[in-house]
């Protein structure tokens, strides 16, 4: 006994900490969420039902708007096509990111994030790859809806360039409205949960803006919402891109719907890219 505790080296001698783990460069970091963004992706082969979705739901939505409504809303489908596209496109791509907060909900069911927590992977990292894969389905969305659009005779005056000006403008708005998704399927405790909440708010986000009709022809007190609704924003500027500043249905320059909708992106990715982060740094 007395030969253990004299042995300096053994003496008062504390239990070692064990040592914390390294840190993850911001650089290694986006290289983890990338790799994971390729797993979102991947998980395409084994739920071809959401891409099903994805695609069908913007064609049923271009038929039933522009053949039903069209001769009722500006006289002939054909006008009503054109000022509509655009709104459709936002309005499929808005209603899309639902899905972010529910896929993120049902992997945390599953404990795919305590999987995650186990790697040596940068604990920002699945939540990136999940919002990223998504931007990329969504993208999928805005081509179908596009490609039935020019089936049925639409002709952008905007050309290619205001094409694809729109679709960035209305994916960087996703990237933030992603964040919101996330945050609630991060918040809320199962996934229907989400999938309820989310509906909630994206119709009068959808429906009470400039996506369907001009906000001129609503009452004055609803008129008040839509115009400072930032899909409204969003819609405007997308349709001043693909149709030409000439357009009779662009009423708003360009360079204010940018803005704005500049604004409300801005907006939407400071307030909940970090009560996301939050939630989910508690949840995982």
């Amino acid at each position: 006994m007395s030969a253990v505790t004299d042995n300096p080296s053994v003496r008062g001698s504390a239990p070692t900490a064990p040592e914390p783990a390294a840190r993850i460069s911001p650089a290694t970091a986006v290289q983890h969420g990338l790799l994971l963004t390729w797993r979102s992706l991947l998980r395409i082969k084994s739920n071809p039902e959401e891409v099903l979705g994805l695609t069908f739901m913007p064609i049923m939505f271009v038929a039933l708007f522009v053949f039903v409504f069209g001769q009722a809303m500006m006289g002939d489908w054909q006008t009503y096509r054109d000022f509509i596209i655009p709104g459709i496109t936002a309005q499929s791509v808005v209603f899309a990111t639902i899905g972010t907060g529910v896929a993120l909900n049902t992997d945390i069911e599953k404990g795919i994030f305590d999987r995650f927590r186990s790697l040596p992977v940068a604990r920002s990292a699945p939540l990136i790859g999940a919002i990223l894969g998504d931007l990329v389905r969504y993208l999928l969305t805005v081509v179908m809806v596009l490609v039935v659009a020019l089936v049925i005779g639409f002709r952008p005056s905007g050309g290619a360039a205001g094409v694809l000006g729109a679709v960035a403008v209305l994916m960087v708005f996703a990237f933030s409205l992603c964040w919101l998704s996330a945050f609630m399927g991060l918040l809320l405790r199962t996934p229907m949960a989400v999938n309820i909440f989310g509906s909630i708010w994206m119709f009068p986000l959808t429906f009470a803006s400039s996506t369907f009709v001009p906000t001129e022809n609503m009452p004055g007190w609803l008129q008040v919402f839509a115009d400072a609704n930032p899909v409204t924003h969003v819609t405007n500027a997308m349709r001043s891109l693909m149709l030409g500043p000439d357009d009779p249905s662009v009423t708003v320059p360009l360079a204010e719907s940018l803005l704005w909708s500049g604004v409300w992106t801005v907006l939407l990715t400071a307030v909940f890219f970090p009560l996301a982060t939050r939630a989910y740094r508690r949840r995982s």
